[in-house]
């Protein structure tokens, strides 16, 4: 048998060794789609739902029962926009990985979307995970590609608070799309032969998504560019997600097409602009969230920081309560908006962070659906991840606390059920 097809075997067959047969009963269950059943039970067999109703049901022969007394059962967290790795790649997964894997799976995270990594490093975690050679979240990984005469953002994006460098080097301190650093003139185009050889290399190494940065210039290429990378990307079943931090640029984006909008855009006033909420929505294109970047994060010693763990920029500060109301705007327009960080703080903190946001602007019930839902359809990944419904992948977390009554419950989880394996007990 050829060696690539006995690896696939052999991880399918050690996946499907892995996952249980379970039962959780008693539980108050939120469905991730608004729905809650005030005691019921879910069944799971192979690794995936095979029920979810009201009452007691029958265990399967074997199966493992979990009685979750009462508390609040839910699909497993979904982060839809994150950055991973921190320094060199190699040294990172020899020495990191691992600890900031089950980072994830302890605070309820069992999917969790890679927007810019260092390519060999996150295609490599992601075998690891896959295979089960470690233990960790669901990984998908996207690769960057430029839209004009720009380079790719350093460190993925999103800056380095475990020990960076000795300066602020995080490009959204800097932001081109805010006002007065945004281009007054066309930025140089790259030739299209150059574009499709990327976009080709991307699906060649198998990566799960294209990632753009969209700044649109006067008179320059990012749109056209934008356009030409979702149709080659489609032709090769690798979607393009984009990063369009300001109405002008997400205007713009949505007009190119891509299929996932990887931030809410928190520079320019959506209140003012009706017709431009119907543009961005009308487009039916996810968009994730992202909006505690420009929140101060505060560790123990008080002090406001930036997610690169330096000094927190007020300049800035105005994003941290525009991009609030431009998501309630498209919100309540029928945008599909699910959960992302662009953050390298531990998960925990992150969702501690991004929950005050949110919190602004949206009810509980609406983040929880935020958070599973929604945030499945930001990876694009809603039939198999989410919701629990019958035949979705068995993700789940088990809280001490009903997030319904205190939305900060959700940082309070027991067990946490990846793909239908207890992958983490706090019994």
């Amino acid at each position: 048998m050829h060696r690539a097809l006995l690896f696939v075997f052999a991880m399918v067959w050690a996946q499907a060794a892995a996952a249980q047969n379970l039962v959780i009963t008693n539980a108050r269950i939120l469905d991730g789609k608004g729905g809650a059943i005030d005691r019921g039970s879910i069944v799971v067999r192979d690794g995936k739902i095979a029920s979810v109703a009201a009452g007691t049901a029958t265990a399967p022969s074997g199966a493992r029962v979990i009685d979750a007394q009462g508390r609040t059962v839910m699909p497993g967290y979904i982060d839809a926009h994150r950055h991973l790795i921190q320094g060199d790649g190699q040294r990172w997964l020899k020495e990191q990985a691992a600890a900031r894997m089950q980072e994830f799976l302890e605070a309820g995270f069992t999917t969790v979307l890679s927007a810019i990594d260092q390519r060999d490093a996150i295609l490599e975690l992601r075998r690891k995970l896959q295979s089960g050679e470690m233990k960790g979240p669901r990984l998908y990984s996207g690769a960057f590609i430029p839209l004009a005469g720009q380079a790719a953002p350093r460190g993925g994006g999103a800056g380095a608070p475990r020990g960076g460098g000795q300066q602020p080097s995080d490009p959204a301190r800097f932001d081109t799309s805010r006002p007065p650093r945004r281009p007054t003139t066309a930025a140089p185009a790259i030739p299209r032969e150059q574009t499709m050889k990327e976009v080709d290399t991307i699906a060649k190494m198998g990566f799960d998504y294209i990632k753009t940065v969209l700044t649109v210039t006067p008179g320059g290429p990012e749109k056209d560019t934008l356009k030409l990378i979702v149709q080659e990307g489609k032709k090769r079943n690798v979607p393009t997600i984009t990063h369009a931090v300001s109405v002008i640029d997400t205007l713009a984006a949505v007009e190119a097409g891509p299929a996932v909008l990887v931030h809410t855009p928190h520079i320019g006033r959506l209140e003012e602009d009706p017709a431009a909420v119907q543009r961005i929505v009308g487009a039916r294109i996810p968009m994730t969230s992202t909006l505690a970047v420009f929140l101060p994060h505060f560790g123990r010693d008080n002090k406001p920081l930036f997610r690169d763990a330096f000094p927190f920029p007020w300049d800035t500060i105005s994003s941290a309560g525009q991009g609030p109301v431009n998501a309630r705007l498209l919100w309540d327009a029928g945008i599909r908006y699910g959960y992302g960080t662009d953050t390298q703080w531990p998960p925990r903190e992150s969702l501690a962070d991004e929950l005050r946001a949110l919190q602004l602007v949206f009810s509980p019930k609406d983040i929880v659906t935020i958070l599973t839902r929604n945030a499945a359809n930001s990876t694009l990944h809603a039939d198999q991840i989410g919701t629990l419904e019958p035949g979705k992948l068995a993700d789940i977390v088990i809280l001490n606390n009903d997030p319904l009554t205190n939305v900060t419950n959700l940082l309070d989880v027991r067990t946490v059920i990846k793909g239908g394996t207890v992958v983490v007990d706090k019994k």
